[in-house]
C-alpha cells in the first residue's frame, strides 16, 4: 500500500486510475486484509492539496469504478468547498466549466436517467455544482438562472434534472446556507432568487402545461414545493396555481400525494394580509368537495388501515398534515354561515384521521385537537370579561363557537379517552408477549405524546365537563360488566380519568371519582388472576395519586386507599410494590398535613399508628422500596405547621428505631472485633442503613440532627476503618484491589456516608442547625478521616464524592468556612488535578465534580484563592484553562462559567486585579481564541464571545492600568490597546493565511468597538469564523445554538406561565407545596 500511494501522489505522472481502483476495492472489501491501510492511503491522497487536479481524469476513466469516481467527486467537492478563494481565476472556471459540462452531459443521457446507480451519482454532481453557486453566484455568475431555465426548455430529460438543481439551490438559500456562509451572502443570494423566480415560476408552468412525462412533473412538483415557502404571493394567488393544483393533478392518484404536499406549503402561509382570506375560503371549499370524490368524510379508516397501500398510508399522513396545516392557520376565515358546514366536514375527516391504528399520524391529529381546544377554551376565558356584542371569526359568537364544534369535539374526547399515552407514574406495563411485567426503561417519546393528549383533554374537559364525564364513566361500567373488558381498555381510561386531575370544580370531582374509585376497589377484588389483579392495582394507584385534593378532603376515603396501599406492599408481582411507594410518596406530599393532625372519629394522628405499625408494613418490601417507604414517612414529619402538635422528634426517633437497632448491634459487634465490619452481610446491612437515613434527611430537613447525633461519631470510626482496610488492600495487591468485591462494597459504604453527609449540610438551617454550628461542631471531626483518606489514597481510590461534598460545603457555608478553603484544597486541588490531566477521558466524575468545586469557592469564598501560594494561584487559573478547552461538553462549559465568574469578581477586587491582569489577561485572551477557533468547542460560542468582549473592552475602556508588555521593547508612550491590536493582528495572520491584512483590521477593529452590544458582537465573531472556513469544510450550526437554546427557553416559559393559568393542566406532583395546607 505504501508503493500504492506513492504512485497515486506522483504527479509528474499521468494517473493511475486503476491503481485508484484496487485500493478502493480493498478499503471496500469488508473481507480484505488490506482494508485497514487502503483506508489509510485514501485519506492520505484525499488530504493532498493537488489531488482535486486528478479528480476529472479518473470522473472520465471509462474504466473507473463506481466508488472510484464518488471518490473523485468527494475530492472536488471539498476543494470547491475549501480552496475555491485561493485557487487562480483560470482554475476556477476550468473547474466550473467542467461540471457543469459533465452535469449537461449526464442529464441528458437516457441510458444515465434510466439507471438508478448513475442518476445517485448525478444527484451528488448536482451537490457539487452547488457548491460552486454558493461561491459564484450571483455575483460572479449572474446569468446562470436564465442559462438553467433556457436550457430546460430543449430536453425533457436535461429539464428534469434542472429542477432537482433548482430545489437544491432553494434549500441551501433558505434552509441551510447560514450554517456555511457569512450573514452578507446569504442575503445577497436570497435577494437574487427573489428577482429571478419569474423566470423559474414560468419553467414550472410550462412543464406543468405541457409535459406528459410523469417523471419530470413529480419532481417540478418537489421542487415547486421548496419554492412555496418564499416565492411572492403574486405567483400563488394572482396565477392559475391552485387551479392547476387541485383539477389537474390532485384528482390523478399517481400526482395527488405531491400535488397535496404543494397545497399544504400554501394552506400553512400565515400572516398574509385580508385580502387573501377569499382566496383561502375557496381553496378549502373545493379541496373539501375534491377529498369527497376521494372518500367521504364518514369513511372508516381504521378498519381499512392495515389493507392499505404504502403510498395510500403516505396519503393519509399527508392529508392530516394538509388538514391541520391549513385549520390552525386559516380557521377564523371558515368560521362564517357560509363556510361552517365545509369546515364541520374538514373536522369530521380529521376524527376519522385521528383514528388509524398509526402513532406519527396520530401525533400530527393530536397537535392539531390540542390547537383547537385550546383556542376555544382561550376565546371562553376571555369571554368572561365584559365586552360589547364580542364577535369572532366573522360572525360566530363564543358560545355559538362551541356549540359548532361540539359533535367533532365530542369525537376528539372519544380518541383522546380511548387512546391515551401512558403516564411515567405507572410502572406495570403489558410486554411483547402479552405478559404483566414492571416496566424497565422510560419512553421519552411516549411521555411527551401522554403531556399532549393531558393538555388537550383537559382543554375539551373544560369546554363540556358532562360530556367527559359520561363517556368515561360509559367506558369504565362496561370494564365493570365485563362487555368491553381488557387491559388496554381500562389502562387508557384511567390515564386519561387520571390526566384531568384539577379540570372540574369540587363538587364535581368528589361526585365522579366515588363513583370511579368504588368501581375500581369492586373491580380488584371481582377479578381473578394475578396479571388481571395487577393491572386493577396500578390503576387504582395512578388514579387515586392524581387527586390528592379530593383525598384531602376526604378523610375517611384517604385512609381506605393508604390502607389499600399497604395491602399492595405485600403484593409480590413485579411493579405492584413499586407503585404502591410511589404512590403512597406522592399522597404523602400533598396530603401530609392529614396525617399529622388528628381527624374526626380518630384517638391519634395516623403518623403515630404508621410509626408503631412500621415494621408490619414493610416486612416485604425490598430495600430501596423500604427506603422510598422512609422518604414518604420522612415527608410526612417535615411537618412543621402551627396546626401541628406532634412531637416530631419523638417520632423521628420511633420512626428511626428499627434501622438504629441494626447499627447498634453493628457497631457493639466491631467494638467486641472489628473484623466484624468485615463480614459481606454486614457491609451491606450498613448500605441499607445509610440509605435510608439519606433519605429521611432528604424530607424532614434540619430536625434530623437529631438522628445524626447518634450515628455521627460511629459513622466516621466506619469510614475511617474501611479506608484503611482499602488502603492496606492497595498496599498489598496493587490498584487491582480496588476491583475486589469486598473493597467495593466498602466503598460504596464511604460513597454513602458522603451523600449522607452532603444531604445534611444542604437540608441544615436555623434554629436546629445554622451554618455556624455546622463550620465550628461537624466539619473538623470530617476533615481528618475524610480529607486526609482523600489526599493519602490512590488514585484509583480516591471517591469524587469527597469533591461533592466540600463543593455543598462551601456552597452552604460560605464565608463561615473561608479559612479552611485553604486546607480543603491543599488536600484535593493537587492529587485530583494529576488524575484528570493526563487525558480527557480518565475519572470523569471527579473532573465533573473537581470543577463544581473550583466554581464554588470562587462564587462563595473568593477571598481565599488569594490566600494560596502564589504557584497555586496559577494552578488554579491553568485548571480553568484546561477545562475551557476539554473536549467534554459539559467540562468545557463549566470551565468558561468559571473563568467569567472569576474576571468579574477580580474586576470587582481592585487590590488584586492589575496583578492578575498582569499575569494572565493576555494568555487568556489567546486561550479563548483558540477554543473559539478550533472544531471542538462551538457549542460554547456564547461564552466565547462574552468572554473576548470583556477581555477586549477592559483594555479598551483603560480598566487595566498595567502594561501587558514587555515596556523594554516598544517605543515610548505605547499604550495597551494599541500593543494588543498589533498582537492580535499578527496572531491572526500568522495562524490563518487565508486572511488578508483587510479583512483582520476590520475583525480587530470590531473586537475592540465600545459601541457595539453583545448581539452585535456575536454576528461579528460568527461572520469571521465563517470566513476562516474556506480552508475547512465544518457544520457551524453549533455558532447559532445560543439563540435555539434561548428561543426554546422563551417557549417553554410562556407555555408554563400559561399552562399554569389552566386548572387542571400541571399534575398535582409538579404543583409546588401546593394544594396541602399552609405550613
Amino acid at each position: 500500500m505504501d508503493h500504492a500511494q506513492a504512485e497515486l501522489l506522483d504527479f509528474t505522472k499521468p494517473f493511475d486510475v486503476s491503481l485508484l481502483d484496487s485500493v478502493v476495492q480493498s478499503a471496500f472489501s469488508p473481507t480484505s486484509p488490506t482494508r485497514a491501510a487502503a483506508n489509510t492511503v485514501l485519506m492520505t491522497i484525499q488530504e493532498n492539496p493537488s489531488m482535486w487536479t486528478r479528480a476529472d481524469a479518473i470522473l472520465e476513466s471509462p474504466a473507473a469504478s463506481l466508488q472510484s469516481r464518488y471518490f473523485a467527486l468527494q475530492v472536488l467537492t471539498a476543494a470547491i468547498k475549501t480552496r475555491w478563494k485561493v485557487m487562480p481565476e483560470e482554475q476556477r472556471e476550468g473547474v466550473k466549466g467542467y461540471v457543469v459540462g459533465k452535469v449537461i452531459n449526464m442529464s441528458g443521457d437516457e441510458k444515465v436517467m434510466g439507471n438508478r446507480e448513475e442518476r445517485v451519482f448525478l444527484g451528488k454532481l448536482n451537490l457539487t455544482l452547488i457548491g460552486i453557486l454558493k461561491q459564484e453566484w450571483p455575483q460572479s455568475w449572474p446569468s446562470f438562472i436564465p442559462d438553467l431555465c433556457g436550457s430546460s426548455k430543449t430536453s425533457e430529460l436535461l429539464c428534469e434534472n434542472n429542477m432537482a438543481i433548482l430545489k437544491l439551490l432553494s434549500e441551501e438559500v433558505f434552509d441551510f446556507g447560514r450554517n456555511e456562509m457569512t450573514s452578507g451572502k446569504v442575503k445577497k443570494m436570497k435577494e437574487s432568487l427573489n428577482q429571478e423566480f419569474s423566470q423559474i415560476y414560468q419553467l414550472c408552468e410550462f412543464i406543468l402545461t405541457h409535459s406528459r412525462k410523469e417523471s419530470l412533473i413529480q419532481v417540478t412538483l418537489s421542487t415547486l414545493q421548496r419554492f412555496l415557502t418564499w416565492i411572492p404571493l403574486g405567483f400563488i394567488f394572482q396565477t392559475s396555481l391552485i387551479h392547476t393544483l387541485l383539477d389537474t393533478f390532485f384528482p390523478v392518484p399517481s400526482y395527488r400525494s405531491n400535488a397535496l404536499l404543494c397545497l399544504t406549503e400554501i394552506a400553512t402561509l400565515t400572516d398574509l394580509e385580508p385580502q387573501y382570506d377569499t382566496a383561502f375560503q375557496s381553496m378549502f371549499i373545493k379541496f373539501t368537495a375534491r377529498m369527497n370524490e376521494v372518500f367521504p368524510p364518514n369513511t372508516n379508516l381504521k378498519d381499512g388501515w392495515d389493507n392499505m397501500k404504502e403510498s395510500e398510508q403516505v396519503f393519509i399522513q399527508r392529508l392530516a398534515l394538509f388538514q391541520t396545516g391549513f385549520l390552525k392557520a386559516h380557521l377564523k376565515v371558515l368560521e362564517t354561515p357560509a363556510h361552517s358546514g365545509t369546515l364541520i366536514t374538514g373536522l369530521q375527516y380529521l376524527v376519522q384521521i385521528s383514528n388509524v391504528p398509526s402513532n406519527e399520524v396520530f401525533k400530527i391529529c393530536v397537535d392539531y385537537w390540542h390547537t383547537l381546544a385550546q383556542d376555544l377554551y382561550d376565546s371562553g376565558t376571555a369571554s368572561s370579561i365584559p365586552t360589547p356584542a364580542l364577535n369572532l371569526g366573522g360572525g360566530l359568537r363564543i358560545e355559538q363557537r362551541k356549540q359548532h364544534y361540539e359533535q367533532v369535539l365530542s369525537g376528539a374526547r372519544h380518541v383522546m379517552i380511548s387512546r391515551m399515552a401512558k403516564p411515567e407514574e405507572v410502572l406495570i406495563v403489558e410486554d411483547e408477549n402479552g405478559d404483566v411485567v414492571r416496566e424497565t426503561t422510560k419512553d421519552t417519546e411516549l411521555l411527551a405524546q401522554y403531556k399532549t393528549m393531558k393538555e388537550t383533554l383537559v382543554y375539551l374537559t373544560h369546554l363540556n365537563y358532562d360530556d367527559t364525564e359520561t363517556i368515561m364513566l360509559s367506558k369504565l361500567s362496561m370494564q365493570v360488566d365485563g362487555t368491553q373488558w381488557s387491559w388496554n381498555n381500562l389502562n387508557t381510561l384511567c390515564w386519561g380519568i387520571g390526566s384531568i386531575s384539577g379540570a372540574m370544580n369540587e363538587e364535581e370531582e368528589k361526585r365522579f371519582l366515588v363513583t370511579v374509585i368504588k368501581d375500581l376497589l369492586g373491580l380488584c377484588e371481582a377479578k381473578r388472576g394475578k396479571d388481571n389483579k395487577a393491572i386493577v392495582a396500578s390503576n387504582i394507584m395512578y388514579v387515586v395519586g392524581q387527586y390528592p385534593r379530593f383525598l384531602k378532603q376526604h378523610w375517611k376515603f384517604l385512609k381506605t386507599v393508604v390502607n389499600k396501599l399497604f395491602e399492595f406492599m405485600h403484593e409480590v408481582h413485579p411493579g405492584v410494590q413499586d407503585m404502591a411507594c410511589d404512590t403512597f410518596l406522592k399522597i404523602a406530599q400533598k396530603c401530609k398535613r392529614k396525617f399529622v393532625t388528628l381527624q374526626a372519629g380518630e384517638k391519634q394522628p395516623f403518623i403515630n399508628e404508621l410509626v408503631e405499625t412500621l415494621p408490619q408494613i414493610i416486612s416485604d418490601l425490598e430495600p430501596h422500596q423500604v427506603q422510598a417507604f422512609y422518604e414518604s414517612v420522612g415527608t410526612l414529619l417535615s411537618d412543621k405547621g402551627q396546626q401541628v402538635t406532634i412531637n416530631r422528634v419523638l417520632l423521628l426517633k420511633q420512626l428511626m428505631d428499627l434501622p438504629n437497632r441494626s447499627w447498634r448491634m453493628i457497631c457493639d459487634g466491631a467494638n467486641a472485633d472489628v473484623r466484624n465490619l468485615l463480614d459481606p452481610n454486614t457491609i451491606k446491612e450498613v448500605i441499607k442503613i445509610l440509605k435510608s437515613n439519606s433519605k429521611v434527611c432528604l424530607t424532614v430537613g434540619p430536625l434530623y440532627i437529631h438522628q445524626l447525633n447518634i450515628i455521627f461519631l460511629d459513622m466516621l470510626n466506619i469510614y475511617k476503618i474501611y479506608s484503611e482496610h482499602i488502603s492496606k488492600s492497595v498496599e498489598a495487591q496493587g490498584a487491582i484491589a480496588t476491583r475486589h468485591a469486598i473493597n467495593r462494597s466498602m466503598r460504596t459504604v464511604k460513597k454513602e456516608v458522603l451523600k449522607l453527609l452532603s444531604v445534611f449540610i444542604e437540608m441544615s438551617a436555623a434554629p436546629e442547625c445554622g451554618p455556624s454550628e455546622i463550620a465550628t461542631h461537624f466539619l473538623p471531626p470530617v476533615l481528618d478521616p475524610i480529607l486526609g483518606d482523600y489526599m493519602r489514597n490512590v488514585k484509583e481510590a480516591r471517591d469524587a464524592e469527597v469533591l461533592g461534598l466540600f463543593t455543598v460545603v462551601v456552597t452552604k457555608l460560605k464565608n463561615f468556612v473561608e479559612d479552611k478553603v485553604p486546607m480543603i484544597m491543599e488536600g484535593t486541588f493537587e492529587c485530583t488535578l494529576q488524575m484528570i490531566t493526563t487525558n480527557f477521558e480518565d475519572f470523569p466524575d471527579h473532573r465533573v465534580k473537581f470543577f463544581g468545586f473550583l466554581r464554588a469557592v470562587n462564587l462563595h469564598c473568593f477571598g481565599a484563592l488569594f490566600q494560596l501560594p502564589a504557584d497555586h494561584q496559577r494552578y488554579v487559573v491553568d485548571s480553568v484553562v484546561w477545562a475551557l478547552k476539554h473536549t467534554g461538553r459539559d467540562i468545557s462549559e463549566t470551565g468558561l462559567d468559571i473563568l467569567h465568574e472569576l474576571l468579574v469578581n477580580v474586576s470587582n477586587n481592585p487590590e488584586v486585579a492589575q496583578g492578575f491582569y498582569q499575569q494572565f489577561l493576555l494568555a487568556l485572551i489567546q486561550d479563548v481564541f483558540a477554543v473559539l477557533t478550533d472544531r471542538l468547542h462551538k457549542s460554547g460560542f456564547k461564552m466565547h464571545a462574552t468572554l473576548l468582549q470583556n477581555m477586549f473592552h477592559l483594555v479598551a475602556t483603560n480598566r487595566v492600568t498595567v502594561p501587558l508588555f514587555d515596556v523594554s521593547t516598544q517605543p515610548q508612550g505605547t499604550t495597551n490597546e494599541v500593543w494588543l491590536r498589533g498582537h492580535v493582528s499578527n496572531l491572526l495572520i500568522t495562524s490563518f493565511s487565508n486572511l488578508t491584512p483587510g479583512q483582520v483590521e476590520a475583525f480587530v477593529n470590531g473586537l475592540f468597538d465600545l459601541n457595539i452590544d453583545l448581539p452585535t458582537f456575536k454576528t461579528h465573531l460568527r461572520n469571521f469564523l465563517i470566513e476562516l472556513q474556506e480552508f475547512r469544510a465544518e457544520d457551524n450550526s453549533g455558532l447559532f445554538q445560543e439563540e435555539k437554546d434561548s428561543e426554546t427557553r422563551a417557549k417553554i416559559e410562556a407555555l408554563g406561565q400559561k399552562r399554569a393559568q389552566v386548572p387542571g393542566m400541571i399534575k398535582p406532583s409538579e404543583i409546588q407545596g401546593g394544594i396541602d395546607d399552609d405550613l
